[in-house]
């Protein structure tokens, strides 16, 4: 674990859980390729805040490396949703991109 996700690790264990910081566990254990603790960071991040886009969009890809393309493709459904909602046109491009991809895939 990276000197960084030591502290933020830290933090959570004071009982300081957020939606930002479960996202940024998540996000940096995606980026040391263990995708199955990002899971479990995203899944809180969106439990915690069920409108916050950009999780859900890492939750997909957390999904998606997981190899459960249903899932992942539920999670950016879903942010894809909240994003429209919130007028956030950048996740919006990015989810489109990533849910045609993955019909692409699936063929």
């Amino acid at each position: 674990m990276n000197p960084m996700t030591q502290r933020l690790q830290a933090l959570l264990d004071t009982g300081k859980e957020t939606a930002l910081l479960r996202y940024t566990l998540g996000k940096a254990a995606l980026d040391d390729a263990q995708p199955a603790t990002a899971l479990e960071h995203l899944l809180r991040a969106t439990a915690l805040d069920p409108h916050y886009s950009v999780a859900w969009k890492l939750l997909g890809k957390a999904q998606l490396a997981l190899d459960n393309p249903t899932a992942a493709r539920q999670a950016w459904e879903h942010g894809l949703a909240c994003a429209q909602d919130k007028g956030d046109a950048q996740v919006v491009k990015e989810l489109g991109v990533f849910l045609k991809r993955l019909d692409k895939q699936q063929g």
